[in-house]
């Protein structure tokens, strides 16, 4: 037998989805994070699954890895000294930016200071114009001079990047194989390789981030690799991507810049599926964990994607699955601001030491002992009650801010829901509402630790009435991983007009981008019939400042076509109308990227359906009192998910406890299980 495992590590938990390639069954652990090394948690839990479940080391023959050891790194800017190297003139591009301030309405906050200091950022004499021509060539005495320079900066990485080399990548490999050579053990990226795409300051800060990022990812994958060879020496290795596929461990090694939102994609990647499974092809995800909430929107199966983003308050422009992030988890810290008023996240608690519940020292109030003063988490402990709870230290941590207001701790602890709450409202708000989309024609899909718990309080709060849990809400991203493609991306970025003048040029970058997609899958060794091409382009009509991605063929086995040019404007003048509600055809467009979007298939067995009869209705495997809007407490039935089959139905309120979540349901809604075994829950009106 065949299995791939899926790892995503999470802020508080590091989650295993385990799938048997013959048979389709399944199998899931998690275990809590190590901040400290998240390859401890990786290792020692891939143990304890293949110990529990049986599961030989051997017949492992995939693992696929959700990382946050590089946003983390951003975040706390854990990384070594790194140079740039840059066209003379533009030593301070990075500082200078865009002139755009973080929070308008905030006089002193200002952009991040650049990873590189200024005493770091060294100019070489050269010049590419915008056609791709040399202007002032580069010589090998300057090449020899920026190298010394590098060499007594002592910086462990470099970043080169050139002006106009995304046309010309020339002179930038001159310095890089330079470098490489002269000084073996400094990292080095260019910018031409990692984002190849005009718009200088986001493609220098996009390449300086990738260097920074190196030396941590690189030590962390060599560490991963090796350890993993010795326990599953079967087992290829995938890292997930920003963008929702798998790369290689030495492709994350050279571009770790793409794993900066890599378990968030897995996230929505899984959403998908699940969509999939259960015939919703609308989806508004909400994947609250231990530390964030990570909201996504799914139309017609398909997420979007973001080409900028901020990472850590830095600009990256490379491909991501569009997700919005807010500090809102099972962690988040209650506090009160300098105005007198209750705030809950960002802070986290973490998974050391924890909310106060989890007793691990903990002692500021949390999302997590809010939920456990209100009944909504087992008494007897969570992972199945592997892991005890202590009821007694919530309380204690929430009493002086219930003192503070003047309300009793449950009212304070109902408050504290809300907040986290309305701060996810927001978040999906500026993803729907604020793009045109009415929730109300979306279904939610909770997942995550605690999304389960919250969807209906958010649901509510935007009008919707469709709940779908998954059946392993908490363990998803992992099955994202497991379902996720292979993927590799190749972009060339020309300006060209669509029209008939530049048609054989469009033709010929297609047919070039086509040349690197099948030099990959020759690469990876890909049957003919696992390949898929999508071909997309980036256009805009001329004299607009920012464009819209087109999708305009998408093939599985090869012959990629470019579309005529009255398709292409025709689609163009499609996604125009969607994004901003006009078009205009007779208006002349011009694209500025072409992408091309390279993926392995993947095909999976079905999966498992529920054995049983739906005609007995499922019994209640216990009873406790549950706070849902009000301060009254109600007796309410508590289920196990595992003992729910295919159409089952139940009334509000109950609670559906399995390992991984908690499933809430209030009075009046009710939740059906449908034939993937997902939870359906219509929320009443």
């Amino acid at each position: 037998m065949a299995w791939q495992i899926g790892v995503d590590v999470g802020g508080t938990f590091t989650d295993f989805f385990a799938l048997n390639s013959a048979d389709g069954s399944e199998c899931v652990h998690k275990t809590s994070s190590t901040p400290a090394n998240p390859a401890e948690a990786i290792l020692n839990g891939l143990q304890i699954l293949c110990r529990d479940n049986d599961i030989p080391m051997a017949d492992i023959t995939r693992l696929s890895h959700g990382t946050t050891v590089g946003t983390n790194a951003l975040i706390q800017r854990q990384g070594k000294p790194v140079a740039v190297i840059t066209t003379e003139g533009f030593r301070d591009l990075l500082e200078i930016g865009r002139q755009i301030r973080p929070k308008m309405f905030d006089l002193q906050t200002d952009h991040p200071a650049p990873l590189a200091p200024r005493h770091h950022r060294f100019e070489v004499r050269e010049r590419m114009g915008p056609d791709g021509e040399v202007r002032i060539e580069l010589t090998d005495d300057a090449i020899s001079e920026i190298v010394s320079q590098i060499e007594a900066a002592g910086v462990g990485a470099c970043a080169v990047c050139l002006l106009f080399s995304f046309l010309n990548p020339e002179h930038e490999r001159r310095i890089g194989d330079a470098i490489r050579k002269a000084l073996p053990d400094v990292f080095v990226s260019l910018s031409s390789e990692v984002q190849p795409e005009f718009r200088e300051y986001e493609r220098f800060s996009t390449t300086l981030l990738n260097t920074y990022l190196q030396p941590i990812l690189s030590d962390y994958m060599s560490h991963l690799k090796t350890e993993l060879a010795t326990i599953i020496p079967n087992a290829g290795v995938g890292i997930n991507q920003s963008s929702g596929g798998l790369m290689s461990i030495a492709r994350a090694r050279d571009f770790p810049i793409r794993t900066a939102l890599s378990g968030p994609a897995a996230g929505a990647v899984g959403a998908v599926y699940v969509a999939r499974l259960s015939d919703k092809p609308n989806v508004i995800t909400l994947d609250m964990g231990g530390t964030s909430a990570d909201v996504c929107l799914i139309q017609h199966h398909e997420t979007d994607l973001s080409f900028n983003r901020d990472v850590a308050g830095f600009p990256v422009r490379l491909p991501m699955i569009d997700i919005n992030t807010v500090g809102a988890g099972g962690g988040s810290v209650a506090w009160f601001d300098r105005d007198g008023l209750l705030k809950v996240g960002p802070k986290s608690a973490g998974a050391h030491p924890g909310p106060a519940c989890y007793g691990l020292g903990g002692e500021e109030p949390t999302v997590t002992d809010a939920n456990m003063l209100l009944g909504r988490l087992s008494p007897d402990g969570l992972l199945g009650g592997s892991m005890p709870v202590d009821m007694d230290a919530a309380r204690r941590a929430v009493q002086p801010m219930a003192d503070r207001m003047g309300l009793s701790v449950e009212k304070t602890a109902h408050g504290i829901l809300q907040i986290v709450a309305a701060n996810m409202v927001r978040a999906i708000r500026a993803i729907s509402v604020e793009r045109g989309h009415d929730p109300r024609d979306f279904t939610m899909m909770p997942f995550g630790g605690a999304g389960a718990l919250h969807a209906r309080d958010v649901a509510r709060a935007l009008d919707m009435t469709e709940i779908l849990v998954p059946l392993l809400p908490g363990i998803l991203c992992a099955q994202g991983l497991v379902v996720s493609e292979h993927k590799e991306d190749f972009v060339r970025s020309r300006r060209t007009p669509v029209d008939e003048d530049n048609w054989a040029a469009m033709e010929q970058i297609v047919a070039e981008l086509s040349a690197e997609a099948e030099a990959w899958f020759e690469a990876e060794q890909v049957d003919a019939e696992r390949r898929r091409l999508t071909l997309g382009l980036d256009m805009r009509y001329i004299g607009q400042n920012f464009e819209l991605n087109v999708t305009v063929d998408d093939t599985r086995g090869g012959g990629l076509e470019l579309p005529d040019l009255d398709e292409v404007r025709a689609l163009f003048g499609k996604a125009h109308e969607m994004n901003y509600g006009f078009s205009n055809p007779e208006a002349p467009t011009e694209i500025v990227n072409f992408r091309l979007v390279a993926r392995i298939g993947h095909d999976l067995p079905p999966p498992p359906r529920g054995m049983g009869n739906s005609n007995i209705a499922p019994a209640p495997t216990g009873e406790r009192k549950v706070v849902f809007d009000d301060d009254a407490a109600v007796d309410t039935p508590v289920y196990d998910r595992d003992m729910l089959v295919a159409g089952h139905e139940i009334k509000g309120p109950a609670v559906i406890e399995q390992l991984d979540a908690t499933t809430l349901i209030y009075p009046g809604d009710s939740v059906t299980v449908d034939a993937a075994l997902n939870l359906f829950i219509e929320v009443a009106p």
